[in-house]
């Protein structure tokens, strides 16, 4: 009887220890919709080599997923922009250190529906008439931006202001980051302006590039003039910087006490160990190898400046 309780005991304990190293493992993740696809590709590679490690990625935009990194909420943020100053305040007011770690490029595709015969490209001035704020209530209709274009109501969608996607396509466009008309129909999901568009003969919207070659099949791309000739956004366009101004890079954030759990190291070196076999296939462009390099370093630098010292 002895022994059994003896037994007993020990397998409780195994037990135990077993759960706190799994709770242990757990990687938390906020932030942007454009990066959510890449990041969980990784995160699901991730999965088939540490099976015990549980990552949770959430989508609220990459303003919301900072809000969220500078509480200490999550250990990683995805981005669609670089970080803003208020943003790194609430940060450094809680004493939370972090890197900034380029991972892919991405092209913003404008959208339209297939039924749209008379759109093929739009220059950027177009662009900044139809969304800049002074078109609220005043540029409602196609022919008002073209006059070639039908006298129809124009809808539009697009990302909602916590959305680092808005965030670059008003700096790019209107020429001020956040500057927008208001009268639109905003999501922080891009499935739900996909289905917007999708459904109106008269909509435009716009958003990831990679949302758009997920749904090619039920919306017509529009190519972009930015001054010289129309060029369509893809891998190519994108990664040569001819898709202009319409494409930059993608950034996951690290918090420096995060690395505490030593799984946050392991998949952000695996994250850009593979990010440029495994970009392609969730529709993004990959850093050349010297900038993936690059990225590395920083990381490293990064990790051998917030080691914990062993006691």
């Amino acid at each position: 009887m002895k022994k059994l309780i003896f037994i007993t005991a020990i397998s409780g304990l195994m037990l135990s220890c077993g759960n706190n190293k799994k709770d242990k493992q757990n990687i938390t993740i906020d932030g942007s919709s454009t990066v959510y696809p890449v990041t969980e590709a990784m995160a699901e590679e991730f999965r088939t080599v540490e099976p015990d490690v549980d990552i949770t990625i959430g989508v609220s935009g990459t303003g919301g997923g900072f809000q969220k990194f500078g509480r200490g909420e999550t250990d990683l943020a995805n981005a669609s922009r670089p970080i803003k100053e208020d943003e790194k305040a609430i940060a450094e007011s809680n004493n939370i250190d972090f890197v900034e770690l380029e991972v892919a490029y991405d092209g913003l595709a404008v959208v339209i529906n297939p039924e749209n015969d008379w759109l093929d490209c739009i220059t950027v001035e177009e662009l900044r008439k139809i969304w800049e704020p002074a078109a609220q209530g005043t540029i409602t209709r196609w022919n008002q931006v073209n006059p070639e274009w039908p006298d129809e109501e124009i809808h539009l969608f697009g990302p909602g202001v916590a959305s680092g996607t808005f965030d670059y396509f008003t700096e790019a466009i209107v020429g001020e980051s956040g500057s927008s008309r208001g009268d639109y129909t905003a999501s922080e999901d891009d499935n739900i302006l996909v289905q917007g568009v999708a459904g109106d003969k008269y909509g435009l919207g716009f958003f990831g590039l990679a949302y758009y070659e997920e749904n090619a099949n039920k919306l017509k791309i529009v190519g972009v003039d930015g001054g010289e000739g129309c060029v369509e956004p893809s891998m190519e366009t994108v990664s040569n910087g001819t898709y202009s101004p319409l494409s930059r890079p993608l950034f996951v954030y690290v918090n420096s006490s995060s690395l505490q759990n030593p799984v946050v190291a392991d998949f952000v070196n695996f994250y850009l160990d593979e990010a440029p076999e495994i970009l392609g296939d969730v529709g993004y462009v990959p850093l050349t190898d010297e900038e993936y390099q690059r990225e590395k370093q920083k990381f490293s630098d990064f990790v051998e400046k917030n080691q914990q010292p062993v006691e």
